[in-house]
C-alpha cells in the first residue's frame, strides 16, 4: 500500500494569514482596549524591580578561578568574557562580557481560527528588564531551566501545545539566534502551532488577529521582542519578483561568511582588558560606553516564581535599528547588511541596514562610523515609513531599547549596487530565509514582524 502524500500548504497558509492581517477586529478585545488591559493588569498585580549590588544576589556569585558570574545550580546562564578578532571589520579586535546560555528555550504562539480568521494567543508578561515591565509576549516564553522547573516554580501555561506537537499542526518551527552582541551562540525554538478544539483562556492572555498586533506594533514598548521574532517566522509574505534570485542571495551570504575571518574565544570575566568590576556593575573603563553588567531584585506576582534576583545586561544609550527601503520594478526592497557579531554561531547573519547605538560612535573616525547611519538619523519625516521604540529581550537586558525605523531612500543615497557587505532583498525573501536557522538576525526579524503584520508597508 503506497503512503499518502502530504499536501503543500505554503500558498494557502500565506493567504490564510493575510486574512488575519486584514482583520482590524477580532473575537478578543478591541485593539484600543489592549493597552488599558495591560495597565489594569499591572495595577492589580504586584511587580517591582530594584537595582542591587552583586553582594545581594541570591544563588549567584563570581567564580573564584575565572571571575565569571554563575548560578549555584549550574543552570540558567552565566556571564563570561569573550575575546573577538575580526581583521576585516572597523574594530579588528575587542574583549567584552557576554551571556552564555547554551540551553534552547521555547518561544511559541498558539493560533486558532475564529469565524475563519486566524487569531494569536498573546500573554501579558512581566520581564524585569522591560522599561514598562509588562508587555505582550508569546503564549509560551520559557527557557529549558524554567519549563523543567529548576526554579521549583509553577508550571508554564500552555506548554503542552508545544511539546511533541503533531506535524500537521505546525505552522512554523525553527531555531533562531538571539542577540549576537550579548549572547554566545544562543538560540531559541520559535514556533507557531495550530490549536484544535477548545482552548481554556487564562486571565492574562488574549486572542488577537495579526492586524490588531500590527496596530499595536506602531506603538512604543507594547509587543515584546520574543513575540516579534516568532511573528517574523509566519509565512505571511506572498512571493514577488526581486533584484536577486534566492540562489544568488544564498550564494552571496555564503561568500560573505567565507570572506570574514572572525575568531572568538572564551576568556575569564575577571581578566577582560578595559573592563572593571565594582560593587554594582561590570563596566567599560575609563569611559562609560557600550553596556554594563548589573543586578536586580525582582517581585512578580504572575510569574512561575514570585521573587528572585539575577544579573542583567544594561546598554548605555538608545539604539537605532533601521532598514533603508527602495522600490525596483515596482517591488519594495530592503537593504540588508551581512553583519558580523561576536556571539553568532555562523559568523554573520542578515541584519538591518543600520544597527547600532549612535552614542558609541560619537568620537569614532569616519571609517569606523556605520554606513547609512547619518541617512537614517537625518531622514525627514516624510521619508520615514515606520517608526517605534521597542525593547529588546527583557529577561536578560535592562531597559535595552532601540528606535526601529524603515526609511525610504533614493539612488544617490542608497544605490542599486550597494557597498560590499550589503544586498537588496525583498520582504518575501527575508520571510523565506527566516524559516531556516541562522540567516536573519533578531533585529531584522523584529522589523520583519512589523511587515508581516502590516504595521508598515514599504
Amino acid at each position: 500500500m503506497s503512503a499518502a502524500l502530504a499536501t503543500p500548504r505554503e500558498g494557502s497558509e500565506t493567504a490564510r494569514l493575510l486574512r488575519s492581517v486584514a482583520a482590524p477586529h477580532g473575537s478578543g478585545p478591541d485593539t484600543d482596549r489592549v493597552a488599558p488591559w495591560l495597565a489594569e493588569y499591572a495595577r492589580t498585580h504586584r511587580f517591582r524591580v530594584d537595582r542591587i549590588p552583586f553582594a545581594d544576589l541570591d544563588g549567584w556569585s563570581f567564580a573564584p578561578d575565572t571571575g565569571n558570574l554563575v548560578h549555584r545550580s549550574g543552570r540558567f546562564f552565566s556571564v563570561e568574557g569573550l575575546h573577538v578578532t575580526h581583521p576585516e571589520g572597523p574594530f579588528p579586535e575587542w574583549q567584552q562580557p557576554i551571556i552564555n546560555q547554551p540551553e534552547v528555550g521555547v518561544l511559541g504562539i498558539l493560533v486558532k481560527e475564529f469565524d475563519g480568521v486566524p487569531h494569536f494567543l498573546m500573554q501579558a508578561k512581566m520581564e524585569p528588564g522591560n522599561p514598562n515591565l509588562l508587555q505582550l509576549s508569546p503564549t509560551v516564553q520559557a527557557t529549558r531551566s524554567n519549563y523543567t522547573k529548576v526554579h521549583r516554580g509553577a508550571d508554564v501555561k500552555y506548554l503542552e501545545y508545544f511539546v511533541d506537537t503533531p506535524p500537521e499542526r505546525v505552522i512554523a518551527d525553527v531555531l533562531q539566534s538571539e542577540h549576537g552582541s550579548w549572547f554566545l551562540r544562543k538560540a531559541n525554538r520559535n514556533m507557531l502551532v495550530e490549536a484544535v478544539g477548545e482552548v481554556p483562556l487564562e486571565d492574562n492572555f488574549c486572542w488577537l488577529t495579526l492586524g490588531q498586533i500590527g496596530e499595536l506594533l506602531r506603538h512604543d514598548n507594547v509587543v515584546n521582542m520574543d513575540a516579534r521574532t516568532v511573528l517574523a517566522c509566519a509565512p505571511a509574505q506572498p512571493a514577488t519578483s526581486a533584484l536577486h534570485s534566492e540562489r544568488e542571495l544564498l550564494s552571496w551570504i555564503t561568500g560573505e561568511r567565507a570572506r570574514h575571518d572572525r575568531r572568538v574565544r572564551s576568556v575569564p570575566l575577571a581578566g577582560l582588558t578595559g573592563w572593571e568590576r565594582g560593587a554594582w556593575s561590570v563596566e567599560r573603563v575609563p569611559e562609560e560606553r557600550y553596556f554594563r553588567v548589573m543586578a536586580v531584585s525582582v517581585e512578580a506576582e504572575n510569574r512561575e516564581v514570585a521573587q528572585w534576583t539575577q544579573p542583567l545586561i544594561e546598554p548605555i544609550g538608545l539604539g537605532v535599528t533601521a532598514f533603508v527601503t527602495r522600490s525596483f520594478g515596482g517591488v519594495p526592497h530592503l537593504l540588508a547588511h551581512a553583519r558580523v557579531e561576536g556571539g553568532l554561531m555562523d559568523t554573520l547573519e542578515l541584519a538591518p541596514t543600520v544597527q547600532c547605538t549612535p552614542d558609541a560612535f560619537r568620537d569614532a573616525a569616519p571609517a569606523q562610523r556605520p554606513p547609512f547611519l547619518d541617512l537614517v538619523l537625518d531622514a525627514p519625516k516624510q521619508r520615514i515609513r515606520y517608526e517605534a521604540v521597542h525593547a529588546e529581550e527583557g529577561g536578560r537586558f535592562y531597559h535595552a531599547q532601540s528606535r526601529y525605523l524603515i526609511v525610504e531612500a533614493d539612488e544617490t543615497e542608497a544605490p542599486a549596487v550597494p557597498p560590499p557587505g550589503y544586498r537588496w532583498v525583498t520582504p518575501a525573501q527575508l520571510n523565506s530565509l527566516v524559516r531556516h536557522s541562522r540567516y536573519v538576525n533578531v533585529q531584522a526579524r523584529s522589523l520583519l514582524a512589523c511587515l508581516n503584520t502590516a504595521a508598515v508597508t514599504p
